[in-house]
């Protein structure tokens, strides 16, 4: 398989799971799945996740809760760089943070592959929201100021492909704004060695990840995409996330241990440059 970045097909292996294999690019650094899923395979590895939408649309639930608490820091970044105009939320999921930007003044729309988290978004929220990926984007050329893609660049298969659509579809000077887990964060990186040897890293892992990046990755293909960044921010991911919750811990001593040594590094992270969760700004150049 060829870097989806630079084009080098010479790559170190990082690490196994599930029987795929993630690797680093020797040319640019970028990692990625080396033997990925097909898109069938895909396809029945995302279907699982059916108790998960049915807590996402439910708002009584933690899932619902956390995700909009993510989605207030999806629309505060997105804030930091523009205050309004036409913005497109690729992966909107539900439509928590399309709904956020619409209040703040935006005219806000969204693009989800899940058809029922596009007709909740649409019956929920009153959201206008297409199907289907960024290739399917009903907007014009040049008639976006804003295009957002939160935790979503790591899940396609042509990354570059998809930031040259994103570009294709700003206006001069248009802004994107993205989120990802961060492989040169310090946790993932002070774990690694380690979860080499007990074939468990909690950091985002193959196979549902086809991409891990780092700032400097991600940079590097927003800019061979026609984007030059202007802001790179860290933080970290959802402890309970990575690690499991608590209550879910105490049962499991090994993981309770492991989650004693490295959730420090986790919280650490973004307070010296080094998150394991980035947003990355960008506007169009030309």
């Amino acid at each position: 398989m060829t870097c989806n970045s630079c084009a080098s097909t010479s790559a170190e292996h990082l690490f196994r799971a599930k029987g795929y294999d993630l690797v680093r690019c020797t040319g640019c650094g970028l990692a990625y799945i080396a033997n990925p899923p097909s898109a069938e395979e895909l396809k029945v590895l995302y279907s699982a996740g059916a108790s998960y939408h049915a807590a996402l649309c439910d708002h009584s639930s933690t899932t619902f809760a956390t995700q909009d608490r993510i989605a207030v820091r999806h629309l505060a970044e997105t804030l930091r760089s523009v205050k309004g105009g036409r913005l497109l939320d690729v992966g909107c999921s539900i439509g928590q943070f399309a709904a956020r930007a619409k209040a703040a003044g935006f005219a806000a729309m969204g693009l989800e592959m899940n058809a029922a988290s596009a007709v909740f978004a649409r019956t929920h929220y009153g959201l206008d929201v297409a199907e289907g990926t960024i290739h399917d984007a009903p907007q014009e050329p040049g008639s976006l100021d804003v295009l957002t893609m939160f935790d979503v660049i790591e899940h396609v298969p042509d990354p570059l492909g998809d930031l040259r659509k994103a570009w294709d579809l700003l206006a001069p000077g248009g802004t994107i704004v993205l989120s990802t887990p961060n492989i040169d964060g310090l946790f993932p990186k002070a774990s690694l060695p380690l979860a080499k040897k007990l074939d468990y890293w909690p950091h985002p892992e193959p196979p549902y990840h086809l991409y891990q990046f780092s700032a400097k990755t991600l940079g590097a293909m927003l800019a061979n995409a026609g984007f030059a960044v202007t802001s790179t921010r860290h933080f970290a991911i959802d402890l309970a996330y990575t690690f499991g919750q608590m209550q879910t811990l105490l049962k499991m001593p090994k993981r309770l241990a492991y989650a004693g040594l490295f959730a420090p590094m986790a919280a650490l992270g973004p307070m010296i440059g080094q998150g394991d969760w980035i947003y990355v700004t960008a506007r169009k150049a030309g």
